[in-house]
């Protein structure tokens, strides 16, 4: 599942959390990371040793939310780390990818056309995609009235 904002605060990651807590609450397991976040595990996991642990990790969550989602665009290594994510956890659980843009200009982000291809092979032919419009951001919304 992907959700897309045309405008960048209309409330992405609040409806993502909240799958999140009702995930929770069903007594699955549920990560929450921002996508450079992750990036920046999976590099520091490469380095010490246990990539191959952050991924088996990862690929056990019943639900990872990918928030920032190719906010940035991606080097190499990168798109690497974020296919062997992907493709683990591919058909086996869910993961909910949170972004400003659309799907259509994921690929340029991801940048590698070959890494781009599998990735989004893996993301959008099997997925459901909620847009969401408005313009009033959810932070304000629901933050502290004065």
């Amino acid at each position: 599942m992907f959700f897309q904002c045309k405008d960048s605060h209309n409330g992405k990651t609040y409806l993502g959390c909240s799958f999140g807590v009702a995930a929770c609450r069903n007594f699955y397991t549920v990560k929450y990371i921002r996508l450079p976040d992750l990036l920046n595990e999976l590099t520091i996991a490469r380095s010490e040793g246990c990539y191959a642990e952050v991924i088996k990790q990862d690929r056990k969550v019943s639900l990872l939310i990918l928030d920032e989602w190719l906010l940035m665009p991606l080097g190499s290594s990168e798109a690497r780390d974020l296919l062997e994510i992907i493709e683990a956890r591919h058909n086996l659980a869910s993961t909910i990818f949170c972004s400003q843009f659309t799907p259509a200009g994921w690929h340029s982000k991801i940048g590698e056309d070959t890494l781009a291809d599998a990735i989004l092979d893996r993301i959008i032919y099997n997925s459901y995609k909620i847009i969401i419009e408005g313009k009033d951001s959810m932070r304000k919304r629901k933050g502290i009235q004065e």
